[in-house]
């Protein structure tokens, strides 16, 4: 466990689409940041549930795969060498007299900040588990929840189960590369854009895609952590075993705040209450921003993360540079500084 105590202006917690462009915001008003997220990796749900699926809503890009956007926000945030601390959680948050505030995580790892950005997404997540016997063995190796890489699955026996958009857009995506694609859902109907929906119908009409339903999971068969076939059941408990080396199961998240709903803030239905302009909490010296973050009027889009990221560095300018003047100047007229 660290003792030592890192010394910093802004802690970010979380490390999505919008905790990355706040280090580049902070950066270019001249403080430092330290990014705490839970994962192992930057990048929040864009990196760890659908890397490569595109985004259609970010401007200047009519699309652009998730993976591909957190990469060039992590370069456009580099030049202003943000410290991470990754695979790790925010626990505590104690205000010091001085008025600013002791960051700790779960690994002993303590930050002294001015000011902490809360860019947390949904808060804590994790995919719903369907209840099958022996499942944990399988995790990993042949069942997934979510695709990093569409090319792992190339040339498998591929079961997917789940009848929403994930579960229907990844049937689409992988019938292209999987040498078998079957879709398992407990009825004929699907919970996904109609469009997705009519393509679904062609590709099983062309035989592309094999539709199990009505039926849902039964069973797992298979070895050493390898799936033979996923048992399926009708409502009447007929059995079938489909062949599959992998199975991706997609029946949602499970969200949560975590330990932030500890930290003394107003919250409303789970999030985190904020004043405009500068998406201030109800805590001094703390600010929230993106998902996390509502307000009347809120909408959950990226490119608003990144307006209230903005918002928000700007609030704590002078909380970090007491006295300083900040004369506004747009990036084309002053440049990256260190860039």
């Amino acid at each position: 466990m660290s003792q030592s105590v890192h010394r910093t202006d802004v802690v970010i917690v979380g490390a999505g689409p919008v905790g990355l462009f706040a280090v580049f915001e902070c950066g270019m008003l001249k403080m430092r940041c330290h990014v705490v997220d839970a994962l192992d990796m930057v990048g929040g749900q864009c990196t760890a549930l659908y890397p490569e699926k595109p985004i259609y809503d970010i401007p200047a890009h009519p699309a652009i795969e998730a993976a591909a956007l957190i990469d060039r926000l992590a370069e456009q945030a580099a030049p202003f060498a943000p410290t991470y601390h990754l695979g790790q959680q925010v626990e505590k948050l104690t205000r010091s007299d001085e008025g600013r505030w002791l960051v700790e995580t779960n690994k002993g790892v303590r930050i002294d900040a001015q000011a902490v950005i809360i860019a947390a997404g949904c808060g804590a997540f994790g995919p719903n588990r369907p209840p099958l016997d022996g499942l944990e063995s399988f995790e990993g190796t042949s069942v997934f929840y979510m695709v990093r890489r569409r090319q792992d699955f190339a040339g498998k026996r591929v079961v997917i189960a789940g009848g929403g958009d994930s579960a229907v857009d990844w049937a689409l995506s992988l019938a292209e590369v999987a040498d078998k694609v079957s879709l398992v859902h407990r009825r004929a109907k699907f919970r996904a854009a109609p469009e997705s929906v009519a393509r679904l119908d062609a590709l099983a009409r062309e035989g592309k895609i094999e539709m199990v339903v009505p039926y849902q999971l039964a069973g797992l068969e298979g070895s050493d952590g390898q799936l033979t076939a996923v048992r399926v059941a009708t409502l009447d408990g007929e059995e079938k075993a489909v062949p599959a080396d992998a199975m991706l199961a997609f029946f949602g998240l499970s969200m949560n705040l975590g330990p932030i709903a500890d930290w003394g803030l107003d919250l409303e239905r789970s999030h985190i209450a904020v004043s405009l302009p500068g998406c201030a909490t109800s805590a001094p010296g703390i600010f929230a921003i993106g998902d996390i973050a509502t307000y009347p009027g809120k909408l959950k889009l990226i490119l608003c993360g990144f307006s209230e990221a903005a918002q928000a560095a700007h609030a704590i300018h002078p909380m970090v540079h007491p006295g300083e003047a900040l004369h506004f100047e747009y990036s084309t007229s002053k440049g990256v500084p260190g860039a």
